[in-house]
């Protein structure tokens, strides 16, 4: 089933996640959701804040080539994290990002270059990952959402002014 999808300014976006305990059909029906949810808007990533549930969880599913982003993509290349951790960040890079509370804006966003995370899956069971590539991106795009942040935060003084004039102007900001 697809939720809605929270639109900055909404202020529940800059509530800060509760780590999740209860590891039990709840917790997949939401993981279940969000995933329906993502890929009918042909995103890559989904925080359970975006939907209106202040958990640590969230779904990205990369897409294999530039064209494959959306419905097309299999469901078992879906990363279902649940209380992530960074263990290790380093580096530095910058990646043009969008997102799905903040539709039609596209910004450049100084990001780490490598993250290692530890995470539970839908089952409780502890895991790793590290990437230096797009995942990086996402996961710290995605784990930014559970500490109650927004891409734009992230863009310096003068661009965020430009775009909070621009995004009043198309009357998302009342």
């Amino acid at each position: 089933m697809t939720r809605e999808i929270i639109i900055y300014p909404d202020k529940r976006l800059k509530l800060i996640s509760e780590e999740v305990t209860q590891f039990d059909e709840s917790l997949h029906n939401l993981l279940d959701d969000m995933y329906d949810t993502m890929v009918s808007k042909n995103g890559v990533g989904l925080a359970a804040i975006q939907v209106g549930v202040p958990k640590r969880v969230l779904v990205i599913n990369i897409p294999i080539k530039d064209e494959d982003q959306g419905r097309d993509q299999p469901r078992e290349n879906t990363l279902e994290i649940i209380n992530p951790v960074f263990e290790e960040r380093h580096g530095s890079t910058v990646f043009q990002e969008g997102c799905l509370s903040v539709p039609s804006v596209y910004e450049d966003v100084d990001r780490f270059e490598f993250v290692k995370i530890s995470y539970q899956d839908r089952h409780g069971n502890r895991h790793e990952i590290e990437n230096d590539d797009f995942l990086a991106i996402v996961i710290q795009h995605e784990i930014d959402h559970l500490d109650g942040k927004v891409f734009i935060e992230k863009l310096s003084f003068i661009k965020r002014k430009k775009f909070e004039k621009e995004w009043k102007k198309s009357g998302k900001i009342k």
